[in-house]
């Protein structure tokens, strides 16, 4: 759900930025999901993340500081991987940092006549999330990805294919596997201030006891002005590892 939520700000921002400038900003709200990934009783998480990104010309850097609630059987971490043995089935109530991811994004070709962008993304996942309190893995993720952009009028379809690599945990017998995930979707402008879109996420299974995640979110953007804009958002996925339902409200400030 988080990854469809930054694509779509990297969507926006992507199309309110102004090449030779540099651009600071700012994104924070509330998201919430809960699901059973597998398990026999529902997992809800609260994320609340705190991002700030530096941008300038064909250059993106953002870095997300996350605080994380997770009330369930235990096992599931906040990217909803059931790899934590000795904490599953053994309901906890947990909170704290989660992981911080940081990231660097570069504009490798845009068209203004063709209305067409390409977007080559690094992420790295820093493993600073409790493990004992079964907030993380303990280890660092790595990926790489490309999102492309094509705008017809006010219409714009996105799509980003990616791979990652995860750290093996160390309190977990089973080996990850390292994944290839993407994005499709669209966006529609109804005017300078106001947009909605769909976002359909896939990804493998990171091990054999997960399934393919295949998740749908549906959001909203209103820009009040050139610095605030707000974001709300709902999702849902259709199979056994993926969110049974989650929603979110997030608030970007731009300058």
């Amino acid at each position: 759900m988080i990854k469809s939520l930054l694509a779509a700000l990297i969507l926006t921002f992507s199309i309110q930025a102004s090449a030779g400038e540099i651009q600071y900003g700012f994104t924070t709200g509330l998201d919430f999901s809960t699901g059973k990934y597998g398990q026999s009783a529902d997992t809800r998480i609260k994320y609340i993340p705190f991002t700030g990104k530096v941008e300038y010309d064909r250059w993106l850097f953002k870095t997300t500081v996350p605080w994380l609630e997770i009330d369930g059987p235990g096992g599931v971490t906040g990217d909803s991987q059931i790899i934590i043995e000795k904490n599953v089935n053994k309901h906890t109530r947990e909170s704290g940092v989660g992981d911080v991811v940081s990231s660097l994004t570069y504009t490798a070709f845009q068209s203004v006549e063709q209305k067409f962008t390409l977007d080559i993304d690094a992420k790295v996942k820093f493993a600073t999330a409790s493990v004992s309190k079964g907030l993380g893995t303990g280890k660092n993720d790595y990926s790489a990805q490309f999102d492309a952009y094509k705008t017809f009028n006010k219409l714009t379809l996105l799509g980003t294919l990616g791979y990652k690599v995860f750290g093996k945990p160390d309190l977990s017998n089973y080996a990850l596997d390292n994944v290839w995930f993407g994005t499709l979707g669209g966006a529609y402008r109804f005017n300078a201030a106001n947009s909605a879109g769909l976002l359909v996420d896939l990804r493998q299974a990171a091990w054999e006891y997960n399934t393919d995640i295949r998740e749908y979110t549906l959001y909203y953007s209103h820009r009040f002005n050139p610095t605030y804009n707000v974001q709300s958002y709902i999702s849902s996925g259709d199979t056994r590892s993926s969110v049974d339902f989650g929603a979110g409200l997030m608030l970007g400030v731009t300058w």
